[in-house]
């Protein structure tokens, strides 16, 4: 039977063997759920990258549109922010997206050592859930945390998926059964669990509170965002595709 494990920080990746591994790479607040959403509006390609520099080079070079964030604040000169309603408010089908954020892009750019890296949020939690149950391979939920540390909402979702996971994969490790414990006591009204966590204080002071209400929303949409070749496509898509 497959594992799943948790890592609660990038920072912490170097003690990980991602190799033969699904890594799902989350940041609910807001980076994979905005990703997710992308797609759900149509979005072709998203490409993730560390640095402002990076998405400026890739519009020149490839047309593509651009999406950054620093600090929960749009970075000026960029198409969008980090705001799943943006992509509800703009044009973006068939369009590729080159994106950075504070910690989410991070996550899933130092995974690129697994085996298949997915796009979890919320919003995608069954279609992740059920995409992982056919794979069979262990899986590791990378959490983007804040700067490199501990936060409560990727973490939430990292207990979630085990939920959903529970009689088809074992719990590897302590982070594991920690995250599905935390899920369980919060799982009733996850808003208001989360009311004190300091990501919500923080988009609170930005006055971005409807973000994460939305956010916390699960399965709203069928898509499966992976990795392929440096960037991600919808692989609910390409299936239908082929």
């Amino acid at each position: 039977m497959p594992s799943i494990d948790v890592c609660f920080s990038p920072e912490l990746l170097h003690l990980y063997d991602l190799k033969g591994k699904a890594v799902v790479a989350v940041d609910i607040l807001r980076a994979t759920s905005t990703m997710v959403t992308a797609f759900a509006q149509g979005a072709a390609n998203i490409i993730p990258v560390m640095h402002l520099e990076d998405c400026q080079r890739l519009a020149a070079a490839e047309g593509c549109l651009t999406a950054a964030e620093r600090d929960g604040i749009k970075a000026d000169g960029f198409d969008f922010g980090n705001s799943p309603f943006s992509y509800m408010e703009a044009d973006v089908e068939g369009k590729t997206i080159a994106i950075t954020t504070t910690n989410g892009t991070r996550a899933i750019i130092l995974s690129e050592s697994a085996e298949e890296i997915i796009i979890g949020s919320f919003l995608n939690l069954k279609t992740v859930a059920e995409h992982l149950a056919a794979l069979q391979l262990d899986v590791i939920v990378v959490c983007a945390g804040w700067k490199g540390m501990f936060n409560l909402e990727d973490t939430l979702f990292a207990g979630a998926l085990a939920e959903q996971l529970q009689g088809q994969f074992t719990l590897e490790n302590d982070a594991a059964l920690a995250a599905l414990h935390l899920y369980e006591t919060a799982k009733g009204d996850l808003y208001a669990y989360l009311q004190a966590s300091s990501h919500v204080q923080r988009l609170k002071r930005l006055d971005i509170t409807k973000d994460v209400q939305f956010c916390l929303q699960h399965n709203e949409y069928d898509v499966l965002p992976v990795w392929d070749n440096g960037k991600l496509v919808d692989l609910k898509v390409n299936q239908s595709v082929a």
